[in-house]
């Protein structure tokens, strides 16, 4: 009985106030209430807006001398959270990147793992979903606003090289099937001619017809590689992504396979785009070089202008790593303090201010804009605003 008598008392306690209120203790509580409610819905919409993605840029107007126009490319990867799983932040993968690429040319795209030169691939080629803003123009046509049949006949005309050749292999599959998969589902060339026309273009990537019959856990490393390259260009394509297509190889196998893709764009007057660490395949193969940084192009020129004058810190930084063959000579190499920002949160202002030893107030509030310092030589940082 004494523990029922504790519990009675302890709900007592528990609603000390009585259960008849007047009728002005109501309307205050309404009030507080009412207050409550709006409070919660303005936070909810500064949340939400919080979470739109920005969209302004001005259009371009399709120049036919470029394959190529990006203009403001973005992608954002949602984070998700909460009880019922919504949106509460984005990775900013790709953040607002802009250049052209020319007909017949190569366009080298280097920074730090992480920094977004393989999401700017995908999505250039739409193998990544929807992108979150800007304009992707392959000659003249917007590739984001073409329906699924009309980007099913444009796949033959992008193609892309991927990092790992083994894993980008069926393993099930033998080379000839790899190579003409493609061709034959695209009906590319007719039935008669199908296994002429891959012998050519395995002879064409320095494979043997007898090759065809062989899994790819029977190659090397550099085999396989050019067996997807052969894949890439056996449906005939004008601009191939190569996302770092040497890294796994080495030094030897690596030059062999630099010259493939040289000798294959001056006989099919191919466009590349090679995503790249290293700076000095970069510089032998590439024509004009782009700089990124957590999802930005920091600079962008032509190869020669960029290793002779480079002028973003970052670029600076960069480059000064890269190895000299000469024990006696002098490095002067650029440390960068800090660690990287995550593109998920990255810094008001310039995203390298937090690392840039030039670092300026300006540059922690306001985020630069591309500047034109030379002819077709465009740098963003405010170092060089006029």
């Amino acid at each position: 009985m004494a523990g029922v008598k504790e519990l009675a008392e302890g709900v007592g306690r528990a609603h000390p106030e009585p259960l008849n209120k007047s009728p002005e203790q109501v309307d205050v509580e309404m009030e507080k209430r009412k207050e409550r409610i709006e409070q919660e819905i303005h936070t909810n919409k500064k949340r939400s807006g919080s979470l739109e993605i920005e969209n302004n840029y001005t259009p371009v107007t399709y120049d036919d001398q470029y394959i190529l126009m990006v203009n403001a490319l973005k992608k954002y990867f949602p984070i998700k959270g909460g009880m019922v799983t919504k949106t509460i932040g984005w990775v900013k993968a790709v953040d607002g990147v802009t250049f052209n690429l020319r007909r017949g040319t190569t366009m080298g795209l280097v920074g730090e793992s992480g920094c977004g030169k393989t999401t700017t691939g995908r999505a250039i080629l739409r193998l990544g979903g929807e992108k979150s803003g800007g304009q992707v123009l392959f000659n003249g046509q917007e590739i984001y606003d073409l329906s699924p049949k009309e980007m099913r006949a444009l796949r033959t005309k992008m193609q892309i090289i991927f990092q790992d050749p083994f894993s980008s292999l069926s393993p099930r599959l033998p080379v000839g099937e790899i190579i003409g998969e493609a061709v034959r589902e695209h009906n590319l060339v007719p039935k008669s001619e199908f296994n002429d026309y891959i012998d050519k273009v395995m002879d064409d990537c320095g494979l043997q017809p007898f090759h065809k019959d062989r899994y790819p856990h029977e190659f090397s490393g550099g085999q396989r590689q050019r067996i997807c390259i052969a894949r890439a260009l056996a449906l005939n394509p004008e601009f191939v992504v190569c996302d770092e297509p040497v890294s796994a190889l080495d030094v030897s196998i690596q030059a062999q396979i630099i010259n493939l893709l040289k000798e294959l764009q001056q006989k099919r007057s191919l466009t590349y785009l090679f995503i790249s660490h290293d700076l000095s395949v970069v510089e032998h193969i590439s024509d004009v070089v782009g700089v990124m940084y957590l999802g930005n192009l920091v600079e962008y020129g032509s190869t020669a202008d960029i290793f002779r004058n480079p002028l973003h810190p970052y670029t600076k930084a960069l480059f000064s790593a890269i190895p000299i063959p000469d024990p006696k000579a002098k490095m002067n190499r650029i440390v960068l303090e800090g660690s990287i920002p995550s593109p998920a949160n990255p810094p008001s202002g310039c995203k390298f201010h937090t690392r840039c030893a030039q670092c300026m107030e300006r540059c922690k509030v306001e985020a630069p804009k591309q500047i034109e310092v030379e002819k077709d030589h465009y740098v963003v940082c405010h170092l060089y605003d006029k």
